[in-house]
């Protein structure tokens, strides 16, 4: 596809998305009430689904999530086009011989093979029509037979190109045949010579194996898990503190109970980030189908699956510990305090397994953390990666996760309705669960 119609199709999308935003933001922010008296017989949660419906409007409507959606889709859509637009062009590379023998032409063909390089062996009258057509661009590169070879730019160590490793292997023969005559050896001399190969090394260890299809997805999976809690977690955190800040929770709680707001709260932004994902996955899937680019294609669907149910089971863990904690603070100074302790297991989560996903073999330590719920999210996928996971592993870890969610959940209700009243100052958790005992 050319250039212009992929400009063409992001454009539109971003037009889309904006006119979308746009006649969201003329829709008038409605109360609690108001969305009662909407929705009263289609909402199959009750007042939890009323405060989910508030939270997505709430979301979808702020100047933020417009600006990093906005900039998340240009991002997604240049890490799918950039790389087609820039891609080498296609087609053998052109070599012009200059004063070239039958023998030397069948050589240049024989080491293109070898070197796995696609080449066009084009007779050039004169070496200097050869430099003009290589400045001009009509060839890749110049072979003499009189023993010169000639690029248009210099070629750098790290050119792993079929150009560069074609030209290294000419410089390379060329310059072993003429040491050859050099040191006066005959032709069956300097045959036998070339027919040397070199020494087999032995190695008192088996070589790893490379990196199959499904392990570079679990790769990736690993990554994405940790940029979509880290992100929407904070979400969560910050969406609490603001409210109670702002006393828009005890509108709300004249309303609701504690605990429906809290869940109402947990789906609303939940339902919010999985349609984001959702967006930005569907974009890069279409462009990258539309432009032919091979960067989320030969993934592996079993590992992406995994990777869907534990981003949504690590989000239904960690985000009522995030909103618990929110409650907990009224000012954005005291938001790193809080959230640095509860992002710790998601830190040393995420490095145990990306280590051990790179590494290609996955250690006993992630086994044992596949079955923890604050750790689960990045191990059991890994798992599945390197199909060491079976079903029942899997099922059996998916439980203790959810376990651990209700467990989290009963906590986090109770810390949430005793502190996201208390105002003047940051509210200490020591001291509110020992209050809360007696």
């Amino acid at each position: 596809m050319k250039p212009g119609v992929v400009l063409a199709v992001v454009a539109a999308a971003v037009v889309l998305v904006r006119l979308t935003l746009r006649r969201r933001r003329r829709l008038p922010s409605p109360p609690l009430g108001g969305l009662r008296g909407r929705w009263r017989e289609s909402d199959l949660l009750g007042e939890t689904g009323l405060v989910a419906r508030r939270e997505i409007h709430e979301r979808l409507k702020s100047r933020m999530f417009r600006v990093v959606s906005l900039l998340l889709l240009v991002v997604v859509a240049a890490a799918v086009v950039v790389p087609t637009l820039t891609r080498a062009k296609a087609g053998p590379d052109r070599v012009g011989l200059v004063a070239a023998s039958p023998s030397l032409r069948a050589a240049l063909q024989a080491i293109a093979k070898e070197a796995g390089a696609e080449v066009d062996l084009l007779t050039e009258p004169s070496l200097p029509a050869a430099r003009a057509g290589l400045a001009a661009g009509r060839l890749d590169a110049v072979v003499s037979g009189r023993g010169k070879i000639l690029v248009e730019t210099p070629l750098l160590p790290t050119d792993t190109s079929g150009l560069a490793r074609y030209v290294r292997a000419v410089s390379l023969s060329l310059g072993v045949e003429r040491a050859y005559a050099a040191a006066g050896l005959t032709a069956r001399q300097a045959a036998i010579v070339a027919r040397a190969r070199a020494l087999p090394v032995e190695s008192l260890e088996a070589g790893k194996a490379p990196r199959t299809t499904a392990e570079s997805t679990a790769l990736i999976g690993v990554i994405l898990i940790f940029v979509v809690l880290t992100q929407y977690l904070t979400w969560t955190l910050m969406g609490v503190m603001e409210e109670k800040a702002s006393r828009v929770v005890e509108v709300l709680l004249a309303t609701v109970r504690p605990l429906q707001l809290l869940t109402g709260k947990v789906l609303g932004i939940g339902t919010v980030a999985l349609a984001q994902a959702t967006a930005l996955v569907g974009v890069a899937l279409v462009l990258a189908e539309a432009v032919g680019s091979g960067l989320v294609g030969g993934t592996a669907p079993l590992v992406m699956v995994a990777t869907l149910v534990w981003m949504v089971l690590g989000y239904a863990f960690y985000s009522w510990l995030y909103a618990a904690a929110g409650s907990l603070a009224e000012r954005q100074d005291q938001i790193q305090s809080l959230a640095l302790p509860l992002s710790a297991p998601l830190i040393f989560g995420y490095i145990v397994c990306l280590t051990g996903v790179s590494s290609g073999e996955p250690s006993l330590l992630i086994r044992v953390l596949a079955y923890l719920p604050p750790t689960a999210p990045f191990a059991m996928p890994t798992l599945v990666g390197f199909g060491q996971a079976s079903w029942w592993q899997f099922a059996l870890s998916a439980l203790a996760s959810l376990a651990g969610t209700l467990g989290v959940a009963h906590l986090a209700a109770r810390i949430y309705g005793a502190a996201v009243l208390q105002t003047g100052g940051r509210v200490r958790l020591r001291k509110l669960l020992l209050g809360s005992a007696h």
